[in-house]
Parts: structure tokens; C-alpha cells; sequence
């Protein structure tokens, strides 16, 4: 028997339930969205394009996708601004402070994610936390809510997403010599210096794989959108969920679907070949 066949004997049952479990649902989803709705049956033939050309075409769906992109890119650059200094602290940090700062650092990943956004929901109220803090200290005469808005639906993300990219980045120091920084420092090198011709170069792996996994989840998420930005504040996993359950045209539903997931995919996809690679030769 040649490699090759034992490689696949081997990977068959594996590529057997991955199939099942993702190509077999996305296939069906796809399939689905070239049918046409039926008040009586619900969906059936004939198939085409036509729901494809009704979302791309229909300005309210464009700004759905529009506004699901801006809220993605703004989580992920959030998401950057504080998982990268987070990482290198952490990176820098002795046991057992390193452990007890890194459950802290998962701790929104222990919670339920409904249970952590409606505790953001309380916060974000008109009487929550956050709008008594604010009249308290005289920032407003009012409370102020963050419901139904894109900024609490971006710091309910952050909050949730962060530490995907605290990890990405640290497991890529990890890989680095930590004697380079004290190396460059004993040689005069300044912290800039050392940040940019040392840290940067290390981190820059850990930042692309960090950013392609916050993205693609908040592109994707659902139950932080559909609790703090509610019917207000659409995006397009609720928007396909609205046609599931509310209007019932389930290929409508499916279109918006199969858009987001092969729009994330070439969002993705093209980041990887213009960043990641691009940075990584630079730096080499």
C-alpha cells in the first residue's frame, strides 16, 4: 500500500464527519438559496439567481452588509489597540501573576454569551451602571443609554473578542529569544527601537492570525447584535434570521447567508496575501 493511500485511509473517517457536520449543511444552505419562496410549500423550484439579485440590489440589505463590515473592522482594530500591549505585559509577567492575569484575560470566554450580553444590556440601560455613573459625576443631565447603538454593540465585541487576539499575539512571542530585548537594550537600543526592530517582526504573525479570527466572529455574531443593537440596529446575521423566522422566506434568508460567508472568506483570504505576507518578507 503507497503513502498516499495509507494517508487517506487514515484521514477518512475525520474527513468523513467534517464533511457531515459542515460541508453537507453549508452545501443544503446553498442549495437552498437558489430556490424560490412558495407561500404553500415554503420554497421549491424554479432555482436561479434571483434572490442573490434581490439582496445585491435592494439598498437595505447594502447597508446592512455595510454596516456589519464597519462594525467587524472597528471591533478588530479595538480589539488590537488592546490585546497587543495586553500580550506583551503578560509576556513580561513572572508566575504566578502570568496565570492569574490570564484567567482574567478568558474569564468573558467562561461566561454564556447570552448571559454576558444581557449583563451588558443592564449596563448599557437607560437605568444601568452606566448611565447613574454618568449623571453622578455631571457628564450629562440625563442617563445616557448605549442600547440600540453600533458603540455598545462594539465594546460588548470587544469585550468578548480581545482575548482571541491577546492570545494570538502572545502565543507569537512565546516562539521569540525573550534575551534579544535585554540584548538590544544592554547595546543602547531605545524602546522604540526595540519595539519596532525586535517585538514588531515577532508579533506580526500573532496580529494577522488575531485579526483574521476577530473579524470573521464579529462579522458573524449574533447574539451580541441581536440583544444590544436589536431590530434598530440590523447586521446581516440577524438580518437572514429576520427572514427565517419572521418573514418565512427561508431562500432569501439563505442568500444573506451564503453572501456573508463568502464575503468573510475573500475579506479573509485577501488580508492574509496583502498583510500577513507582505509584513512577515518585509521584516525578514
Amino acid at each position: 500500500m503507497t503513502t498516499t493511500w495509507r494517508f487517506w485511509l487514515l484521514s477518512g473517517p475525520a474527513l468523513t464527519f467534517y464533511a457531515l457536520v459542515l460541508l453537507v449543511p453549508l452545501g443544503l444552505t446553498a442549495l437552498l438559496s437558489l430556490q424560490t419562496a412558495d407561500p404553500a410549500t415554503g420554497a421549491g423550484a424554479p432555482l436561479g439567481l434571483h434572490n442573490y439579485a434581490e439582496v445585491l440590489s435592494d439598498s437595505y440589505f447594502l447597508e446592512i452588509f455595510v454596516r456589519t463590515l464597519a462594525l467587524a473592522l472597528v471591533t478588530t482594530i479595538a480589539c488590537l489597540l488592546l490585546g497587543v500591549p495586553e500580550a506583551i505585559i503578560l509576556h513580561r509577567m513572572r508566575a504566578p501573576w502570568r496565570g492569574l492575569f490570564l484567567l482574567v484575560i478568558l474569564g468573558p470566554l467562561l461566561i454564556a454569551v447570552v448571559v454576558r450580553t444581557l449583563g451588558w444590556a443592564l449596563v448599557f440601560g437607560p437605568q444601568g451602571v452606566l448611565g447613574a455613573a454618568g449623571v453622578a459625576l455631571g457628564w450629562s443631565r440625563e442617563p445616557v443609554s448605549l442600547m440600540y447603538t453600533s458603540a455598545g454593540v462594539t465594546i460588548a465585541l470587544v469585550h468578548v473578542l480581545v482575548p482571541f487576539m491577546v492570545v494570538a499575539v502572545w502565543a507569537a512571542l512565546q516562539r521569540g529569544d525573550a534575551q534579544a530585548e535585554h540584548a538590544a537594550a544592554s547595546l543602547g537600543a531605545g524602546g522604540f527601537t526595540i519595539f519596532r526592530r525586535i517585538l514588531l517582526p515577532r508579533i506580526v504573525p500573532g496580529i494577522a492570525s488575531g485579526s483574521v479570527v476577530v473579524f470573521s466572529l464579529a462579522a458573524t455574531a449574533f447574539a451580541t447584535p441581536a440583544i444590544i443593537g436589536g431590530r434598530r440596529l440590523k447586521v446581516a446575521a440577524t438580518a437572514a434570521q429576520d427572514e427565517f423566522l419572521a418573514t418565512l422566506n427561508w431562500p432569501l434568508g439563505a442568500a444573506i447567508a451564503v453572501i456573508l460567508l463568502v464575503g468573510n472568506l475573500g475579506i479573509l483570504l485577501a488580508y492574509d496575501r496583502l498583510v500577513k505576507r507582505r509584513f512577515a518578507e518585509s521584516f525578514r
